[in-house]
């Protein structure tokens, strides 16, 4: 069976232009503590946000779509698709470009993040019926994985997580060194940053979004804290070191550009996982996250200074990042183009 790179195709970074942002309204009522309402609140404010600068479409049960179609808004449409839980980014598909204007993408396999639910079933298939709505080419991967758990620079290069990807309760049979030979197949890239962990407690046992993000080629922000009793800091530190002696695939040492960790909170005693870089990438805008907390004032100053062409839109994430994950993990980038 052929794959993306024999075929001409890889993962372009997320800055590159969209032809739509993927979501899906949440179902999961044991996922969002605070309830269901909520968090719908919260997923269609970022959807409206999201489509002031391109297409959204918010998968939906299919007796629900009048509801969620009134929730959102005009500017997003709504596509019934069966799903188990709402974050799409790691239960939908990783999208793949040829170069010459053609578009494919990638099917993982999905087990609710190791294992975390055993009612799943439908997120395995979201990926395909993703692809097949819109007449993409789709290559099922041999590997579990989820899209929230690596980055990449559309330029060769892969940053993520020991703690995620060489996890057991991932892809126990595969060796590290095979399971950076399926993404290079898979996404056309060929230098490996490999970072050690994630926020403390974060469920999703270290995905990449939650502590570091690519902004531009050579360029990576990265979470932070001053507050050595934190359990945080040796992990941030760790990750900083790596960061620091990493090349990118173009051999270039990366520049780092750090953003401080908001206040701890938590929910039934379990940290949340408060990140900047858990943010969307849009056509001409940034979605980025706020968090009620006095650090968000100086994420968005950041934020203004690196990306000065686009327009940023904060908005109010606490009820999604309650039920797990934020506003990266909640959508999911289309580049533009057309079926290859």
């Amino acid at each position: 069976m052929t794959t993306p790179v024999a075929d001409g195709f890889h993962m372009p970074a997320e800055w590159a232009p969209h032809a739509r942002c993927w979501m899906a309204w949440p179902v999961r009522a044991e996922s969002f503590p605070n309830g269901l309402e909520a968090a719908r609140q919260a997923y269609a404010a970022v959807a409206k946000a999201i489509a002031g600068f391109e297409p959204v479409t918010m998968l939906c049960p299919d007796g629900a779509l009048a509801d969620v179609s009134l929730a959102c808004g005009a500017g997003v449409s709504v596509l019934p698709m069966p799903t188990s839980d709402s974050w799409v980014r790691d239960n939908g598909p990783s999208f793949v470009i040829d170069g010459r204007g053609g578009v494919a993408g990638v099917h993982w396999g999905f087990n609710a993040w190791g294992g975390n639910y055993s009612d799943f079933q439908a997120d395995t298939q979201v990926g395909r019926l993703i692809l097949e709505s819109q007449g993409l080419k789709r290559y099922a991967a041999p590997l579990i994985m989820e899209g929230g758990s690596f980055h990449v620079d559309g330029e060769g290069t892969l940053l993520t997580t020991e703690e995620c990807l060489l996890n057991p309760n991932r892809n126990p049979h595969l060796t590290k060194a095979e399971i950076e030979a399926h993404l290079a197949a898979h996404l056309g890239v060929r230098q490996f940053i490999w970072l050690n962990k994630g926020y403390e407690q974060d469920e999703t046992d270290g995905h990449i979004d939650e502590i570091a993000a690519f902004v531009k080629p050579g360029t990576v922000l990265t979470m932070v804290t001053d507050d050595k009793d934190d359990p945080n800091y040796p992990i941030f530190q760790d990750n900083l070191a790596r960061l620091r002696a990493a090349r990118d695939a173009a051999g270039r040492e990366l520049e780092i550009v750090t953003l401080r960790t908001p206040a701890r909170q938590e929910q039934d005693g379990v940290r949340l996982t408060l990140s900047y870089t858990n943010f969307y990438m849009a056509n001409g805008g940034i979605v980025m996250p706020q968090f009620e907390d006095p650090a968000d004032t100086e994420a968005v100053s950041l934020f203004r200074r690196l990306f000065p062409d686009r327009k940023i839109l904060p908005v109010p994430a606490l009820d999604i990042v309650r039920g797990g994950g934020g506003i990266h993990c909640i959508t999911q980038q289309q580049p533009a183009g057309q079926p290859a």
